[in-house]
């Protein structure tokens, strides 16, 4: 490996705090929580932020996105791959070990830093013999080449000479029945190759470098020695007061389908990388994180709480998700944790998607082309259950093929069946949904003739097929479990058929927009299912019929048939009551898991008049046990738009703790990616109120108190615009870049076409908004 100074030494941790999460000292009791927040990704491979030294609550692990394996002994549904650790590494003076659990540490701390997508870690501890060592490291998941990672180590005898031995491990001991192989070595020096074949057909290389380097003393000789399934690499050498060491390790991690060579790739891409030297390697990495900031950056000044926890938020959301890969998509804790086995959920696409669109469209473009690579699974599933179209699985892996369990433990230990994966449906809507957003606001077209027009026609299939009339005149969805996983098999769910009511109305929305704009594309799109001519007007009509279940009288939706007649718990104001409640109770209770209702207003906005959304969320709301890590971003967000700003901003400071403080207590399975996404959505399409239009942006904000200003930028049809939002008075100010105008409007108030180039600003005084006019920019996101 190329030397180049101790690996970055020119790179240092981002010190504006608003950039970071700095943790001192070591608390066992919080370690696996804070191993999930600390996590390096970058949406092909993701590291637990685990000590390198370990500890005894260390959950190590390295996962790859898209690759899935069964433990055949437990015949137990896929998960992800845990990749063999390759960031051990153990130091001893004079034959005593560096621990945080045994050792006198006189400080400690580690910084996730947002900026620059690194972990850093400094520390010194001092021995029975009063020996000081300073402990400095780095470690990064490569945003510039996705394949590779990196960790260097700096130790330091501040007031000793004496011994060092230092031993750098690669250890394949999480999931024990899966093999993984050695791959012989060509020369002595050559690095460790560890090989693996998944039940998918997935073969997997594992590349791992290690090296020792120092300021003065000679190189000590390496020992290898095979151990437990892997390698430690050891080193011995002799260091006077003040010398440093720099252990650098460096993996690449390759899989494919076409095994041929795959070893041979991944030793000569470690070998590229490691030649190039790590300070060049982190560069790259921190140049390609700087980049991605300036598209999706948030900035709120007044509240540095809310900025911390939005900066968090979008730093495992860049880290989630990888536009070079349309295979596979985000798990439910992406790549930080095991919790859902790396499962895919309707999380993605409600909860997700929204970031990607708008910030870095081929993300979000890549996250959507999965589900068309999974279509035909969506097909064979509805088939399966007598229905046409595609139904989506509800948790899904690489194939798409239902792989929700069967069973779970209650926190009581009662053993259940799950039925989400037969009844919960609405998924296959979700899909449509962020399919039809990220259309309106990219207008890709080839995106949309290959591959979302299917999707969306597919999907409208499944529910004209899924509803059945009835001798009201109405048609209606039964058997079917919502957002509110409290209370299953129901039938109108108000979300569910909320959600397919709009999917059949886009289904012929998109035929009529093909044939209109693409008739040569129309027989190809719709050759594979063979579209009958009278389909979209069989959608239309049952959509006009299908049952919400909204009373005519006081405006509310009946969650599904029959709920108004449950327990009220409206006066408890209950908390994730499963916790402490049988099941049974529940299920005869009106308490709700998760927004349900509530996200049926933050995604159909426009439906319905403002105050249908006001009497609904004052009715769900004390209703609401927010059992779900993605009920109180939905809460922020609609209480956000009806100008609710208290709420509004316990909610979201609810929802920014759930991985922060860990308000959930299960943080240790990974951070909870639909919350950070929700965060995101609760800011941007709450607090600032941006909607979609045709032709442009619709802007309605209602800041919280506190919130001086907030900023940030959004991508619409290859235009990026600058948004800020001030208060007293309240403000907008845009700033549009890009060739091509579009229409800017504020709910209730002016509409405008701003220009490229242009800066613009309106102001809310004595009650309405204020026509727009032309300022000079301010520097923001």
């Amino acid at each position: 490996m190329k030397e180049d100074g101790g690996g970055g030494d020119s790179i240092a941790p981002t010190s504006d705090t608003d950039w970071c999460v700095v943790e001192e000292g070591f608390s066992p009791a919080r370690e696996p929580q804070l191993e999930s927040s600390l996590t390096v990704a970058n949406g092909y491979l993701g590291t637990r932020g685990s000590l390198s030294e370990r500890s005894s609550v260390t959950s190590l692990a390295t996962f790859l996105a898209g690759a899935f394996v069964t433990n055949p002994e437990a015949g137990s549904v896929p998960e992800l791959v845990v990749i063999p650790d390759w960031t051990h590494v153990q130091i001893s003076v004079e034959g005593t070990a560096l621990s945080l659990e045994t050792g006198n540490w006189v400080e400690h701390r580690r910084i996730l830093d947002f900026r620059q997508g690194i972990l850093w870690r400094e520390g010194v501890q001092r021995d029975t013999g009063g020996r000081l060592t300073h402990l400095r490291s780095l470690r990064l998941a490569s945003l510039h080449d996705r394949r590779l990672l990196l960790q260097t180590t700096v130790i330091t005898a501040e007031n000793y000479a004496g011994r060092l031995e230092i031993e750098a491990r690669v250890e394949a001991q999480a999931q024990k029945w899966l093999q993984w192989t050695l791959m012989p070595s060509t020369t002595p020096n050559d690095p460790i190759v560890m090989q693996t074949t998944v039940g998918s057909g997935m073969t997997i290389a594992l590349v791992v470098a290690s090296q020792l380097n120092g300021s003065h003393a000679a190189r000590p000789e390496r020992t290898v020695e095979c151990r437990n399934g892997g390698l430690a690499e050891r080193w011995i050498a002799e260091v006077s007061m003040g010398e440093s060491l720099v252990v650098t390790q460096i993996a690449s991690i390759h899989a494919s389908r076409k095994t041929a060579q795959l070893a041979n790739a991944a030793r000569k891409h470690l070998k590229e990388a490691a030649k190039q030297g790590s300070t060049s390697v982190i560069r790259e990495h921190a140049e390609r994180w700087r980049d991605r900031w300036k598209e999706a950056d948030i900035e709120v000044i007044g509240d540095p709480g809310a900025q911390r926890a939005l900066r968090f938020a979008i730093y495992h959301l860049i880290s989630a998700a990888n536009p070079e890969d349309d295979w596979s998509s985000v798990a439910a804790r992406a790549l930080t944790g095991e919790t859902y086995k790396g499962h895919v959920f309707w999380d993605t696409e409600i909860y997700l998607l929204p970031f990607y669109t708008f910030t870095n469209p081929a993300t979000a473009r890549a996250l959507l082309m999965y589900r068309y690579h999974t279509l035909p699974a969506a097909r064979n599933k509805a088939r399966a259950l007598g229905y046409q179209g595609a139904l989506y699985a509800w948790e899904s892996t690489d194939s798409g093929e239902e792989t929700t369990p069967d069973t779970t433990v209650t926190p009581g230990g009662e053993l259940v069946r799950i039925l989400t994966g037969d009844q919960e449906h609405h998924i296959s809507a979700d899909i449509a949904y962020a399919i039809w957003q990220y259309w309106q606001a990219t207008e890709d077209e080839s995106f949309f003739l290959e591959a979302g027009a299917e999707m969306l026609i597919e999907t409208a299939r499944f529910w004209a097929s899924r509803s059945e009339p009835d001798a009201d005149g109405r048609y209606h969805i039964r058997q079917v479990i919502g957002p509110d996983e409290y209370h299953e098999t129901v039938d109108d769910d108000a979300y569910t058929n909320g959600m397919a009511q709009w999917n059949l109305r886009r289904g012929a929305d998109v035929v009529a927009l093909l044939q209109a704009r693409w008739p040569h594309a129309w027989a190809r799109v719709t050759k594979g299912f063979r579209l009958r001519r009278e389909e979209p007007e069989i959608w239309l009509r049952i959509a006009a019929s299908l049952e919400t279940g909204r009373d005519a009288r006081t405006g509310l939706f009946e969650q599904f048939h029959g709920y108004f007649r449950l327990e009220d718990v409206s006066k408890h104001r209950v908390s994730a009551i499963d916790v402490w409640e049988d099941r049974a109770w529940l299920q005869r209770s009106q308490a709700v898991k998760q927004a349900d209702v509530v996200a049926m207003s933050a995604l159909l906005w426009d439906q319905f008049p403002r105050d249908i959304h006001e009497v609904n969320f004052r009715y769900y709301e004390p209703r609401t046990a927010h059992g779900s890590s993605l009920s109180a971003a939905f809460h922020a967000l609609v209480a956000a738009r009806l100008g609710h700003m208290t709420e509004a901003g316990e909610y979201f400071k609810r929802a920014a703790a759930i991985d922060l403080a860990n308000n959930l207590g299960n943080a240790a399975g990974g951070v909870h990616i639909g919350a950070l996404g929700g965060l995101w959505q609760a800011t941007v399409l709450g607090m600032a109120g941006m909607r979609l239009r045709d032709n442009g942006l619709a802007f309605d904000p209602h800041v919280p108190k506190g919130w001086q200003r907030l900023s940030f930028s959004v991508q619409w049809r290859r235009r990026q615009l600058s948004v800020i939002v001030g208060q007293n008075p309240v403000c907008m100010e845009l700033h549009l870049a890009g060739e091509v105008p579009m229409e800017i409007e504020i709910t209730d108030g002016p509409r405008v076409m701003i220009h490229p180039g242009d800066c613009l600003k309106s102001s809310y005084e004595s009650g309405q908004w204020q026509a727009w006019r032309s300022v000079q920019s301010h520097s923001s996101t």
